[in-house]
């Protein structure tokens, strides 16, 4: 095989993508995206020993940060942005080396191999990817490990750009990747640490939410255009609000309009952000329907984060890139300097040239159902529940994907009882959010918390009412879990939400291929996580 990759739902076959990605990446670029894997592991063996001398390099953490997100899935495609990381990450791991005055003997291979030669890191990143750990289920729990810290690394690297960092978390991402390396580690080891890798990722979704909403004030409910307006646009598509925001202030007065798409349509629901009259709206749907939806558009999309499918020549040149994503030929925004923004002039004017977009839908849909705002209607939902009004609340937080089995969540959600309610985070929400499912008592049946990592705010009112109804565990409120999974920020997630102690999630649509079977019969054994099966088998059991 030219490569090997399945840290994503779609891998191909239900295994693995052995010649080409099903996300578009080439088996080069798997490779090296292995590679520099490799190298951030390396970096991360001597910043931790730095740690331990007591030496503290700031820039080694927010390199394994950003490292680790350009390998996340449809983030990076391109290979030259991913050789010089790992270039840099040599130059890294030197510095951390002076600094400790000492070359230990006992360095693994990630830590002490270096080269310049392009044509041997080639040739090299065909020989440390996955398959590289020969024992099934030591690798398939150092795999759901490494995705964890993928994940973690992403909502650490949001946070850091508004400012806000966690030692803990960083030393966390450290360890898992040391402990990734390490030969002695066996089963009895490497399962406790997977369920840290949750308390964590708890801890990192926190904090980005402590950011977000310190910088741009608590998500509002809110009622989103999704029309159009008839100046030119930018499409705003991916995670990053720091980048939303600096994009926000330089349009501002340009005759250029800002729409918000996929992860970026919880924008709307900000405070700080209301204020711009040209922030119009909302423009399509989830990540995959971006080849259609980006050629109507018309204008310049800006991908702040993933997810990014390879687009095609008739809307290439339209398509920029900034921070972990990338793809050979899209214009590229760099990072900033010297605490200045990023230099959003280049799109501006591209725009400035362009037709304003095409229509596609009309009319609105309403989101901002954070845990702040839901916690203000507590008694209002408490008040529901005691009353029977409400019966249940359905948690289908997660991933979109391309699939047509994902028709599933679709269907579930129209099946579903009309004394439910569905909470939501993450882009699977564009599987329902449409629906005209009314509501219970003035309380919408989708409550649109925002993106995959305020399943945070999922949790915290989880616990509140675990708080308010004086229960002793959270699997006894009226919650079900109906997950739906992509790539390593829903990994996270579902460790988040273990490390609660939440039970009996149902995972879908399919397991993950990286899960081995006897790592899959323990998540069943001790979690209850199953896969979906029907919708009217799957209502049976979770309605009852």
């Amino acid at each position: 095989m030219s490569m090997f990759c399945y840290q994503c739902q779609e891998a191909a076959k239900g295994t693995g993508c052995e010649i080409k990605g099903v996300c578009g990446k080439t088996s080069d670029v798997a490779n090296l995206q292995d590679l520099l894997l490799f190298v951030t592991k390396g970096v991360a063996w001597w910043s931790q020993k730095a740690d331990k001398a007591g030496i503290k390099n700031p820039d080694a953490e927010k390199y394994i940060i950003d490292s680790m997100f350009i390998t996340i899935t449809n983030a990076n495609f391109d290979r030259n942005k991913i050789i010089a990381k790992s270039r840099e990450g040599f130059k890294v791991q030197d510095e951390l080396i002076k600094e400790l005055g000492e070359t230990p003997k006992n360095a693994p291979e990630c830590a002490a191999w270096r080269t310049d030669s392009e044509e041997e890191m080639e040739e090299k990143s065909a020989k440390v990817g996955v398959l590289s750990h020969k024992d099934d289920d030591i690798r398939s729990l150092k795999e759901l490990l490494t995705y964890g810290l993928k994940g973690m690394a992403a909502y650490a690297e949001h946070a850091y750009n508004l400012g806000y960092n966690n030692a803990e978390v960083n030393a966390f991402m450290k360890k898992g990747l040391v402990a990734s390396v390490d030969e002695t580690l066996g089963v009895d080891e490497l399962l406790p640490m997977v369920l840290e890798c949750g308390k964590y990722g708890v801890e990192v979704m926190s904090l980005l939410d402590k950011a977000n909403t310190e910088s741009y004030g608590h998500p509002e409910i809110t009622s989103v255009n999704l029309g159009v307006g008839t100046n030119p646009g930018i499409l705003v598509s991916g995670h990053d609000l720091k980048d939303f925001e600096e994009l926000l202030k330089q349009t501002d007065g340009t005759g250029v309009d800002i729409y918000t798409h996929s992860e970026m349509l919880p924008a709307n629901y900000y405070p700080a952000f209301k204020k711009y009259k040209h922030f119009i709206g909302n423009y399509g749907n989830s990540w995959w329907a971006q080849t259609k939806e980006f050629e109507s558009f018309n204008g310049p999309v800006l991908l702040t984060t993933n997810c990014l499918v390879p687009p095609k020549d008739s809307y290439k040149d339209r398509v920029y890139t900034t921070g972990a994503a990338g793809f050979d030929g899209c214009p590229h925004i760099p990072e900033r300097k010297n605490g200045q923004p990023k230099d959003f002039s280049a799109i501006i004017e591209h725009a400035k040239k362009c037709s304003a977009p095409t229509e596609i839908e009309t009319g609105e849909i309403v989101g901002g159902f954070a845990h702040n705002q839901v916690l203000a209607l507590a008694d209002k939902v408490v008040e529901a529940v005691k009353s029977g009004a409400i019966k249940k609340f359905v948690v289908m937080a997660g991933c979109d994907g391309r699939m047509n089995s994902r028709n599933y969540y679709t269907d579930f959600a129209e099946e579903l009882p009309k004394d439910s309610v569905i909470l939501t985070a993450g882009c699977a929400k564009y599987r329902y959010n449409k629906l005209q499912l009314g509501d219970i008592g003035g309380i919408p049946r989708i409550l649109d918390a925002g993106q995959c990592n305020d399943s945070y705010s999922l949790a915290v009112i989880a616990l509140k009412l675990k708080e308010v109804f004086g229960l002793d565990d959270i699997n006894e409120l009226p919650i079900v879990y109906n997950i739906a999974w992509y790539e390593q920020k829903a990994v996270i997630v579902l460790l988040a939400l273990l490390s609660l102690g939440v039970k009996n999630i149902h995972l879908g649509p399919t397991l993950p291929a990286f899960l081995s079977p006897n790592v899959a019969n323990v998540l069943v054994e001790q979690f209850g996580i199953a896969p979906i099966s029907t919708v009217e088998e799957d209502m049976s059991k979770m309605m009852a």
